[in-house]
């Protein structure tokens, strides 16, 4: 007979099986094309108690993308613990490993996912995003040595995301740039985003707007 009675140890295992069958296949597919029905058959459950867990697929994908955080953070810090690494092949290194994150099972949002999802969001899922966006781009900051007031994690945010979602957008929803030199102009905003860290780190000020 089916089990009717789940212990709260049950439950948490199936809900960690869960984001972790969620976060393979997003990081392989994106979010756009992982389904619900693979998820919970993976993990041998049916849809209806799947939604005991996750109401809405985007509460699904929001969880995922915490519950990958703490690897995020392990990972740039154990690259900087790298002895046979400097600070600057460190810094490339993980940032080269989040543009290409299908290959080192990271999940990053394309242009088109990160809209789907901010329009499926509640205000206030939406506020709690950005906040725990905040804080993983501040701790990274840190990891890197480098000052982690609220200006500088902004910029860190924006030219990181940049990068990722430019690598992702070449060529579907970038057609008319050239796709076989879209890996070069990854590779270019990486090292411009470690000169930027770098400046950062050693004291100077992030370039401010022009009044």
């Amino acid at each position: 007979m089916p089990k009717v009675a789940y212990s709260d140890a049950d439950r948490e295992r199936i809900r960690t099986a869960l984001i972790t069958a969620a976060l393979e296949r997003m990081a392989q597919k994106g979010t756009q094309h992982t389904t619900v029905e693979e998820i919970y058959r993976s993990v041998g459950i049916s849809r209806t108690f799947f939604y005991t867990f996750f109401p809405t697929k985007e509460d699904l994908i929001v969880e995922t993308f915490y519950f990958q955080q703490p690897r995020i953070l392990a990972y740039a810090q154990s690259l900087m613990d790298d002895p046979a690494l400097s600070w600057r092949e460190g810094v490339c290194q993980f940032l080269m490993s989040c543009c290409y994150g299908e290959q080192n099972g990271i999940a990053v949002m394309t242009l088109e996912e990160q809209q789907m999802l901010f329009r499926r969001l509640s205000p206030e899922s939406y506020q709690v995003f950005r906040e725990k966006q905040a804080s993983l781009f501040g701790t990274l900051l840190k990891i890197f040595g480098v000052t982690a007031d609220r200006e500088t994690i902004g910029l860190f945010t924006n030219l990181s995301l940049t990068a990722m979602v430019f690598r992702r957008a070449v060529p579907e929803n970038l057609p008319f740039l050239v796709p076989e030199a879209a890996d070069a102009a990854v590779k270019f905003q990486i090292e411009a985003i470690a000169d930027c860290l770098e400046r950062l780190k050693n004291g100077q000020s992030a370039p401010k707007d022009k009044e």
